[in-house]
């Protein structure tokens, strides 16, 4: 059991000491151009990895997230703006592949729910607290309380 419990924390810290990659871009996919190449990584830092959990697409080495690279390295070779590849790449992948999705119809829930799970929680909050029981009473009667306020207050025994 012992032998087990070691192993396990040996591979959680052998885990959390191999260093992950910090940019999961390949040198052959990047831009010659500085300036090209950071219009990229900006765009990039916009849309979202559809396979990972909440990283952008230059953060991610996931295949769909390169393929996605590659794509807005293809946009802004062809001409396209900002606006334009952001566009391009969210009428293929709906909105969910941008990290700031737009406010508009199909994302008010997606907007509201931190607020509508803040009020929900404040008002089962307040439910808790007027239904909680009272305190229990102690059990003593008028004399005995009387009896008790008198030692604590350093009467004699």
């Amino acid at each position: 059991m012992m032998a087990r419990i070691v192993m396990f924390m040996a591979a959680v810290m052998l885990a959390f000491a191999v260093p992950s990659p910090v940019q999961a871009i390949d040198p052959d996919e990047m831009f010659t151009d500085l300036a090209q190449e950071e219009r990229a990584r900006e765009i990039g830092k916009q849309l979202r990895c559809l396979v990972c959990q909440n990283q952008s697409i230059f953060d991610s080495n996931a295949g769909l997230a390169r393929d996605l690279r590659m794509v807005v390295r293809e946009r802004i070779t062809a001409g396209d703006n900002d606006d334009q590849i952001i566009t391009f790449v969210a009428e293929r992948f709906g909105d969910y592949v941008l990290l700031e999705p737009p406010i508009k119809q199909t994302t008010y829930a997606l907007w509201a729910a931190p607020v509508v799970f803040l009020i929900a929680a404040l008002g089962l909050g307040a439910v808790y607290l007027r239904r909680r029981q009272p305190v229990i009473e102690d059990g003593l009667s008028e004399a005995e309380r009387a009896e008790a306020q008198r030692l604590l207050k350093g009467g004699d025994a």
